[in-house]
């Protein structure tokens, strides 16, 4: 089976793909694209939308993490990424579906926003990424395309606030799945991976990092994505991180043990 992963640096869909691929055991090849116009490269390369993680399977394209998820369970059902009581497995798709449709476009929101505001962090969430130019000169070339995808993800001021203010909600969910064992078991699945890639990228950012590392979300972040590349300095204003910092404390405190172990 010949594989080719189509990604984006910084990207935490493509980082979930990358980490099911790794559970699996299978081989693959990654094309790196630019920021910004990669929808361009793509849909120039035959795929139908100009999104990522895109893959070619032994010449078959094939979009989007859940999508992917899917193919790859088809193609190698061992180990899987979803339970095989119909319950569970229920359970499990509508966590990864949060994780997409919604978790997904926070985070993206306040990082595009975000790693505009400090130019000097580009280059750490480029990490291992193939661009085919060197990453310094791609960092201090970047502005125009981290500014077109900005506009693409209508990464706004009033947006990114909005996005924080959304987020302790949605970090909270995550917390009460891993509580009631939809996530965070002995044996990871699709959905550990969705959500863990979107919250781990998170981690990436000085602001973010001390209030969700505690929580149960945090840990599982960790687990199901031990490195991400980045570090983005402290640049959230204060009054944004409110939301957040009233209930962090409160979350990581009430953690259930088996959450905590």
């Amino acid at each position: 089976m010949k594989v080719r992963l189509y990604a984006v640096p910084a990207s935490h869909p493509v980082m979930a793909t990358r980490m099911m691929l790794a559970r699996k055991g299978i081989d693959y090849r990654r094309t790196d694209l630019l920021p910004g116009v990669s929808r361009y490269m793509l849909r120039g390369l035959g795929f139908e939308e100009g999104t990522v993680p895109a893959m070619k399977i032994d010449g078959r394209r094939v979009q989007r993490s859940r999508v992917i998820a899917e193919e790859l369970e088809r193609l190698q059902p061992e180990p899987p990424l979803f339970p095989a009581d119909p319950e569970q497995r229920a359970a499990v798709l509508e966590l990864e579906r949060f994780g997409d449709e919604e978790l997904q476009g926070t985070v993206r929101t306040i990082l595009v926003w975000a790693i505009r505001r400090v130019p000097a962090a580009r280059l750490s969430y480029l990490g291992e990424a193939r661009l085919g130019v060197p990453h310094g000169l791609a960092a201090r070339t970047g502005g125009p395309l981290l500014a077109l995808a900005a506009r693409l993800n209508d990464a706004s001021d009033e947006n990114a606030r909005a996005a924080l203010a959304a987020l302790p909600a949605q970090l909270q969910r995550v917390d009460d799945e891993i509580a009631a064992g939809t996530i965070g078991g002995e044996e990871l699945n699709a959905a550990d991976y969705q959500v863990g890639a979107s919250v781990r990228l998170l981690l990436t950012t000085q602001d973010l990092r001390p209030l969700i590392d505690p929580r149960p979300a945090g840990r599982l972040a960790r687990r199901a994505v031990p490195d991400f590349a980045g570090d983005l300095p402290r640049t959230i204003p204060e009054a944004w991180l409110q939301p957040l910092k009233q209930t962090a404390e409160t979350a990581a405190s009430s953690a259930p043990a088996r959450a905590r172990e």
